[in-house]
C-alpha cells in the first residue's frame, strides 16, 4: 500500500471521526431548539398556568359518583330534595333523605362531622372540623358572612355569591338560593326512579316477589320502568348508538357501491383514454382532500342537520378514498385470468365480472369493512355536528356540565360500541375472506 493511499485512508478516517462528533454534537442542539420552539408556539407555560386541577378532579368524581341537592328557596323558604338537581329525581312529597332531620331548623348531616344547618330568615351556618362555624344569612340584597380577610381557598365569597368546596359536599350561596350538594358513589337511578315501585327492590323481589304494582306484572312493570327512565333515558340510547351505526352503513356502503364502477374509468388497464382517466381521479383527490368534518358543515348548511347529511358526508369522503385505493387494486389485477373468461367468448362485462371481480373483491371487501369501523368512531363526531347519533347525545351532556356521569356512560357506550364493531367486521372478514378461518 502506498503512502498516498495510507494518507487517503487516514483523512477519510478522520474526516468521519469529526462527521460523527459533529452529529453527535449537532443533534441534541436541534432537538433542544425543537423543543424550545414548541414550548412557546404552543404556550406551554401558559397552558400550565391555566390549567384547572380542580375542575379535572370535580369532571373524575362527577363521572363515577352522583350528587344530591338539598335546596332552601329564599322567596318561599321551601326546601326540595332532588339527586342531580333534575325534577325526574326529585324525592316524593313527604319524603327526604335520611341525613336530613329537623323541621323548623333543618339540619343536614353531610358526614365526619361536617353539619349544615337552614336557620329561620334565610340563614344557615355550617360547622367544618378544623375550621370551626361558617355563618351566611341573606337579607334581601346580598349575602352577609362572618368571613374575615384571610378567606381559604377553598371557599370563594362576593357579596352576591358564596360558594364553599369541602371534601364531604359544596354549599352555594346565591341571592335565591341555598344549595348544598353531598357526592355518593355508583350512578344512582340508573335503573328506575324514586317514582317507581320498583326502586330499591332487589331482583329476586320483582322475579319472585308479590306484585308490586296493581296495574303490571312486576317483570313487564320493571322493564317498562327501566326502559322509560326518564333520567338516563335508555331507550332513546339505544336508538341514537343506532343511528350512528346506520350513519356508518349507509356512508361506508354507499360509497363502495358508487365507486366500483368509477375505478374502472379510472384504472390505466381498463379505460386507455388518458382524459378521462386523469378527470375521474381528480375528482376523487378533490373529495378526499376535504375532510369529512367540513364536508359534514357544508352539507349541513346546504340541507340542514340530520342523521342523512352525516352519512352523506362520511359517502363523499369515502367515494373518493376508495376511488383511489380499488383503482390501484385494479391496475394489479391477473391479465391471465381475464384472457382465460374472454376465450370462452364472454363479452367484455363478463369479462370484468368473471375475469376481474373475483380477483379484487378479497381485498376491496376487507378495506370497505375497515373503512367501516373507522366510520363508526367518526359517526359520532360527526353526529355531534349534524344532531344525530350518540355523538348529539354526549354534546348534550358535556355542554351542561352538571351530569358527568352522563358523559362518562355515553364514553362508555360508544367504547363497547367501537369494540363491537372491530369484533363484528374482523369476523365478516375472517368468513367472507378467508372461508371461516381464524
Amino acid at each position: 500500500m502506498t503512502d498516498i493511499n495510507v494518507q487517503t485512508i487516514q483523512s477519510q478516517a478522520v474526516t468521519l471521526i469529526e462527521r460523527k462528533k459533529f452529529v453527535a454534537v449537532a443533534v441534541p442542539i436541534a432537538a433542544l431548539v425543537y423543543f424550545v420552539y414548541i414550548a412557546f408556539a404552543f404556550d406551554i407555560i401558559g397552558l400550565a398556568e391555566r390549567a384547572r386541577l380542580d375542575n379535572a378532579i370535580t369532571f373524575a368524581s362527577d363521572s363515577w359518583s352522583h350528587k344530591v341537592h338539598v335546596t332552601k328557596s329564599h322567596r318561599s323558604g321551601e326546601i326540595d330534595y332532588a339527586i342531580e338537581g333534575e325534577r325526574k329525581g326529585r324525592y316524593p312529597e313527604g319524603t327526604r333523605p335520611e341525613w336530613v332531620s329537623g323541621s323548623e331548623i333543618v339540619i343536614v348531616d353531610l358526614g365526619d362531622g361536617h353539619v349544615v344547618r337552614f336557620l329561620p330568615d334565610n340563614a344557615m351556618d355550617y360547622t367544618i372540623p378544623g375550621y370551626g362555624t361558617f355563618e351566611a344569612k341573606f337579607n334581601g340584597k346580598t349575602v352577609d358572612t362572618n368571613l374575615g380577610e384571610n378567606v381559604p381557598d377553598w371557599i370563594n365569597a362576593s357579596d352576591r355569591r358564596v360558594a364553599l368546596k369541602t371534601s364531604n359536599g359544596r354549599v352555594t350561596i346565591t341571592r335565591s338560593k341555598t344549595e348544598i350538594f353531598r357526592y355518593f358513589p355508583g350512578w344512582e337511578l340508573f335503573f328506575f326512579t324514586l317514582d317507581s315501585p320498583y326502586y330499591g327492590k332487589s331482583i329476586a323481589d320483582i322475579v319472585f316477589g308479590p306484585r308490586l304494582d296493581e296495574a303490571r306484572h312486576n317483570i313487564a312493570g320493571a322493564w317498562s320502568d327501566f326502559w322509560g327512565n326518564p333520567m338516563w333515558r335508555h331507550s332513546d340510547v339505544l336508538w341514537a348508538i343506532s343511528e350512528t351505526i346506520l350513519m356508518a352503513f349507509l356512508g361506508t356502503f354507499g360509497a363502495a357501491i358508487i365507486t366500483l364502477p368509477l375505478a374502472f374509468l379510472a384504472a390505466k388497464k381498463f379505460t386507455p383514454f388518458r382524459a378521462l382517466r386523469m378527470a375521474i381521479r381528480r375528482v376523487f383527490d378533490f373529495l378526499r382532500g376535504v375532510d369529512a368534518l367540513i364536508w359534514t358543515i357544508v352539507l349541513s348548511r346546504a340541507f340542514g342537520p340530520g342523521p342523512l347529511t352525516g352519512a352523506l358526508a362520511i359517502l363523499i369522503t369515502d367515494t373518493g378514498t376508495f376511488g383511489k385505493i380499488f383503482s390501484e387494486a385494479l391496475e394489479n389485477v391477473d391479465d391471465k385470468q381475464i384472457e382465460g373468461v374472454s376465450s370462452t367468448g364472454a363479452n367484455p362485462i363478463q369479462g370484468y365480472r368473471f375475469g376481474v371481480i373475483p380477483q379484487v373483491v378479497p381485498v376491496l371487501l376487507s378495506q370497505v369493512l375497515y373503512f367501516f369501523e373507522s366510520n363508526t368512531r367518526s359517526a359520532t363526531i360527526i353526529g355531534a355536528i349534524t344532531g344525530g347519533g350518540i355523538g348529539l347525545m354526549l354534546t348534550q351532556a358535556i355542554q351542561t356540565q352538571k351530569d358527568w356521569e352522563e358523559v362518562g356512560y355515553y364514553i362508555i357506550l360508544i367504547i363497547i360500541m367501537v369494540m363491537f364493531m372491530d369484533w363484528a367486521s374482523g369476523l365478516l372478514r375472517r368468513q367472507l375472506i378467508k372461508g371461516g378461518e381464524s
